[in-house]
């Protein structure tokens, strides 16, 4: 008899807090654990056995005694399986009945326990069973009528509490499809994993199963039928038992509306109040008329109704009775948007926005992104046309709306996706499967028509290979590109990208190395480093969707040319389409000298003390230390309460350091790295190829980095950095945390950007940690990706000399970028900002909360959907914490600060400094409690060559945006 179950599993889940990313898994392993489930007649169980109410397990012929209160009986969790959970926090198999409530919610796993098993769920779907694929059949290992049981006790004690209710509505909504509570199925990913197996086991099933999985709709019963009769005499049994199967699931999923069975679902909810009497009012209605177009606007108008006022009620089994008849709403919704078919514009206009409506009565959206999309998804017009203008911003809204539907999908359930995917390929499916029997498909499919409809009367129209649904696709920064082309779906983590290749991605890597070109399904974070640097350097950049990418794959591997024009239209074709014009356009470019030369005959590195930064100003730029410094110097003479004190460590500390005699060589550091550079000068003389160059390159720069990662720090330089550190902050070093930042002379220039390629260090409290950090910032510049963007765009790589900036660390609740002009939206006169919660906001390609500041308003562009964000304990290091996205981040008072704070930069920073720049500033920001602090600012680079290339603005399309279209206008 073994002790204490219960407790175990509450250990088990509050031990490892986020093991899944804190640890690499054994791959092999644990495929080895799940072939061993497959084969296994008990899969991934021990044995059947008593769990007793009071801890204790008995074996199976020896009941629970009712003494103690008796207890539930079904299998045990084999040793493997135990192992995956309490060293891995995987859990692949769990049974319910028994299990802790609090461990299986997992809140300090970011509720990873919750989403495995909706996850497991689906691999069993679509895999036969998955780790269960024998034990399904395992009499007694799990009795249905006690997970139930548990199911609705864990949400009975789950929904009572309202903030729960509202950070998790998706969430909540979502793991009611999949954990049993009331004797329902998934029945529409039924029938979607069943017709998967059935295209994979006869492949000339393929279309049906293509058209069943993307335009679902009650005449597929008779086209599976059809489809039946006619290879009827090539199916084997297996396959026709398959067909027998997904027909009956097509007929329960098609089965008429019972509307009072719905009504009989109101009437058992305990209390009677405005909200139970809304929706018997729409069921009695509905009753009477079921065509899509009335029915399909009323539903969405009782999601939201439901979403708003469900805590009204005060039992948590009846706001479960209402969550499940909001799920019901909604697989009727989807059945019969199908139906509704808009014939004009107008419809379609209409269709569009109220199926937006529906996103956010059923989660995909918050109520607070509704409020702010709203006013720009007005169907309804006073007048009888709209211009292409008001056309292409209603188009840009709802493509918003279907990306953060789809966002939304992923901030909850990537993470423990990407996991599972690399040691269970098929666990990838899982979130397309989610979008896929969300509203979120059909309006998509409702705006990819509007953007062809559009580009039909508007000239605006992509060309990109022969894929569907080119609307989606919109140029972000101009540029042209010609290179081979490869479709990265799923994590990029660990991919090696190629300066000469064009990459299709999900979501970029936050250390993107050069490339010719890039695609990103949404166009995610515009201020991210990434997105800076391809807009700086002429980088053609687009956005696309997931669809998109699919279609693409299949081009993965081909030599194509892409180009987006100054307009935003995409082109991309193959090798054998390309045009004369567009061949040259790449000989010009090989033969162009348009490298950048960093100037370094001013650098002082006769300067070898520490420098407050109060005694700095923008002219020390490039001289005595980096951009960042400078700037910030500059700043916190502007804005002296904006601003932390700082300390510098400027170039000649690093020189004087990098002088001294190098381990292992019998020359110093220095010598050591322009000896590198002489030897690949001479490389190339002899004829060497730039590969080969570059690999000795990389490889004496880590030899290089490797020394200096040990390099001894000058005593005379560590006592001083420590009577400075108690001068400057007041307090000795090692009692305050700190940021190091890496400011070399070769970032923030007019022509090059460099954002986010060099070290920054987060919160270092320890002295060894900061006196170590000191050495790792010095030798980042010498990393590959840092060098090899330096080397693509300067002419003189090799003369980068880091400075450190040292700040204290300011523990903001939230952060990010600010550029003082519109992106790809908006003038000159607005402000492009975003932001994300806690520390590092919107740099590293987080998806942030997007705006579009004007004078008078702060236009949502894109809501935060980063699900953990960082803060900066007093006691040093990041503590990771979970988002949750039901309130925005920017409150009025931060807009209003941010555009106050502007526009004293604007005016009198160029004063200050005796600048002529006239161009728009780049600034890093953030807020403690309601308080503007500033960080950083920089020139906003954008890259005249490629704005400027007359290509690209001969395939600039001319667009009359005043051009009126009638609301009758047909759509097809």
């Amino acid at each position: 008899m073994i002790k204490i179950y219960k407790a175990f599993l509450v250990i088990l889940s509050f031990t490892i807090t986020s093991q899944l990313v804190a640890q690499d898994l054994p791959v092999a392993t644990i495929q080895k654990n799940i072939k061993s489930f497959k084969e296994n007649p008990r899969g991934p169980y021990k044995k059947i056995e008593w769990f007793c109410e009071d801890g204790t397990m008995r074996e199976a012929r020896d009941p629970c005694p009712d003494d103690i209160g008796g207890g539930v009986q079904h299998a045990s969790y084999s040793e493997d399986l135990i192992t995956l959970g309490t060293k891995y926090h995987l859990f692949f198999a769990d049974i319910l009945a028994n299990t802790d409530k609090i461990a299986f919610w997992d809140v300090t796993n970011d509720n990873s326990r919750i989403k495995q098993y909706q996850l497991a769920r689906y691999l069993a779907s679509v895999d036969n069973g998955w780790v269960q694929r024998k034990s399904q059949f395992y009499r007694g290992a799990i009795q249905s009528e006690d997970e139930e049981a548990w199911g609705v006790e864990f949400y009975e004690w789950l929904l009572r509490s309202d903030t729960r209710f509202r950070q998790n509505y998706y969430l909540l909504r979502q793991t009611l499809r999949d954990i049993p509570h009331d004797g329902d199925s998934n029945i529409a990913q039924r029938m979607r994993s069943e017709s998967k197996i059935l295209a994979e086991t006869y492949p000339k099933f393929m279309d049906a199963r293509i058209k069943i999985h993307g335009k679902p709709s009650v005449s597929d019963i008779q086209m599976v039928q059809e489809f039946r009769a006619k290879h009827k005499g090539d199916l084997s049994d297996e396959v026709k038992k398959q067909f027998d199967q997904l027909e009956k699931t097509l007929a329960e999923f098609y089965t008429p509306i019972n509307f009072k069975e719905l009504q009989s679902q109101v009437n058992a909810i305990s209390v009677k109040n405005d909200l139970t009497e809304r929706i018997s009012t729409f069921l009695e209605k509905a009753a009477q008329d079921t065509s899509a177009q009335i029915l399909v606007p009323e539903i969405a108008d009782v999601l939201c109704y439901i979403r708003q006022d469900v805590l009204t009620l005060r039992r948590s089994s009846d706001r479960l009775a209402m969550l499940d008849l909001s799920n019901e709403l909604e697989d009727i919704l989807l059945l019969k948007t199908q139906e509704w078919q808009p014939e004009t514009l107008k419809e379609l206009l209409y269709k569009i926005q109220t199926l937006s409506y529906a996103a956010t009565g059923t989660g995909l959206i918050e109520l607070n992104e509704w409020a702010a999309v709203e006013p720009y998804l007005q169907a309804d017009s006073y007048h009888n046309d709209k211009s292409v203008e008001q056309l292409n911003d209603f188009l840009a809204t709802a493509r918003g709306v279907v990306e953060w539907s789809a966002s939304q999908v992923k901030a909850k359930y990537q993470e423990v996706v990407d996991t599972y995917t690399t040691f269970e390929p098929k666990a990838y499916g899982f979130i397309d499967d989610r979008v896929r029997s969300s509203v979120a498909l059909d309006l998509g499919e409702s705006v990819s028509t509007l953007g062809a409809f559009i580009a039909k009367h508007s000239g605006l129209e992509n060309k990109v290979m022969d894929i569907d649904g080119q609307s989606s696709v919109r140029g972000l920064n101009p540029g042209y590109a010609y290179g081979k082309l490869v479709v990265i779906e799923g994590s990029p983590e660990g991919i090696e990208v190629d300066t000469e290749k064009i990459y299709v991605f999900e979501k970029p890597p936050s250390d993107l190395k050069p490339v010719a070109g890039i695609m990103t399904v949404s166009e995610g974070n515009l201020v991210s480093h990434v997105q800076l640097l391809a807009r700086n350097l002429g980088i053609p950049n687009a956005a696309l969707s997931q669809e998109n990418l699919q279609d693409l794959s299949k081009y993965s591997g081909k030599k194509v040319f892409y180009a987006v024009s100054n307009k935003g239209s995409v082109i991309i074709k193959g090798e054998d389409d390309i045009t004369d014009e567009e061949r040259e356009l790449f000989l010009k470019k090989q033969r162009s000298t348009s490298q950048v030369t960093v100037p370094v005959e001013k650098i002082a590195l006769d300067k070898k003390d520490i420098i407050n930064m109060r005694d700095l100003d923008a002219s020390a730029s490039g001289k005595l230390v980096g951009p960042k410094a400078a700037n910030l110097g500059q700043l916190k003479k502007m804005f002296p309460e904006q601003v932390v004190e700082g300390l510098v460590i400027p170039f000649g500390i690093f020189k004087d350091h990098m002088d001294q005699k190098m381990t292992n060589y019998e020359g110093s550091y220095w010598e050591f790295l322009n000896n590198a550079f002489a030897k690949a000068e001479q490389m190339k003389s002899n004829g060497a190829s730039s590969k080969e160059i570059e690999t000795y390159q990389l490889q004496e720069l880590k030899r290089l980095r490797e020394a200096i990662n040990v390099m001894t720090l000058k005593p005379s330089f560590v006592n001083s950095l420590r009577a400075d550190f108690q001068k400057v902050f007041k307090s000795p070093m090692g009692k305050t945390p700190v940021f190091l930042r890496s400011d070399t002379n070769m970032e923030d220039l007019e022509e090059f950007t460099g954002a986010g390629l060099n070290l920054t260090l987060f919160n270092i409290l320890d002295e060894d940690k900061i006196l170590k950090g000191i050495k790792d910032v010095w030798a980042s510049p010498y990393t590959e990706r840092s060098f090899k963007w330096r080397q693509q765009y300067l002419s003189n790589p090799e003369n980068v000399f880091p400075s450190i900036l040292i700040i204290p660390s300011v523990d903001v609740e939230y952060s990010g970028v600010m550029i003082t002009k519109g992106i790809n939206q908006g003038t000159d006169e607005d402000l492009t900002i975003a932001f994300s919660r806690g520390a590092g906001g919107a740099v590293d390609g987080q998806a942030a909360e997007t705006r579009l500041v004007t004078a008078t308003d702060a236009r949502l562009l894109s809501p935060a959907r980063q699900a953990d964000f960082i803060r900066l304990p007093a006691t040093g290091g990041v503590k990771r914490n979970i988002a949750t996205f039901d309130e925005e981040i920017l409150n009025e008072k931060n807009i209003k600060d941010i555009r106050a704070i502007a526009q004293s930069i604007r005016t009198r920073l160029p004063e200050m400094t005796g600048s002529d720049y006239d161009g728009a500033y780049d600034v890093e920001l953030g807020f403690e409690n309601d308080k503007l602090w500033l960080f950083q600012i920089r020139p906003f680079v954008e890259n005249k060559t490629a704005k400027s290339s007359e290509y690209l603005e001969a395939i600039s399309p001319k667009i009359d945006k005043n051009f009126l279209i009638t609301l009758d206008a047909p759509i097809n």
